[in-house]
């Protein structure tokens, strides 16, 4: 079992730079993670590191990358993104974090 936390950490006319926290929070290692959430005002991922990006219209997911796929309990990463914005950046919603 693992959970997410959206922060976002700069923005500016246009940009936003962000960050998920991927934490495990069970009493085993994890062996992967994924990430999902939906853009509520049309944002986009332009980079992300840390993560492998499928984006599909405002649906967002973001898996684990070979070397941080695995957490011990109640460890975390985080993985982190620029993006683009049109009228309002409102943070995520739909948050999830899901594991195999």
């Amino acid at each position: 079992m693992c959970t997410a936390t959206y922060r976002q950490t700069n923005q500016w006319q246009g940009g936003f730079q962000a960050e998920v926290t991927v934490r495990n929070t069970s009493t085993t290692t994890l062996n992967g993670w994924t990430v999902r959430w939906t853009f509520p005002n049309g944002q986009t991922i332009s980079q992300v590191w840390n993560g492998t990006l499928t984006a599909s219209g405002s649906s967002i997911t973001i898996r684990n990358v070979s070397w941080n796929g695995s957490l011990a309990p109640n460890a975390s990463v985080t993985v982190g993104f620029t993006g683009t914005w049109n009228g309002t950046n409102a943070p995520p919603t739909n948050l999830t974090c899901t594991s195999p």
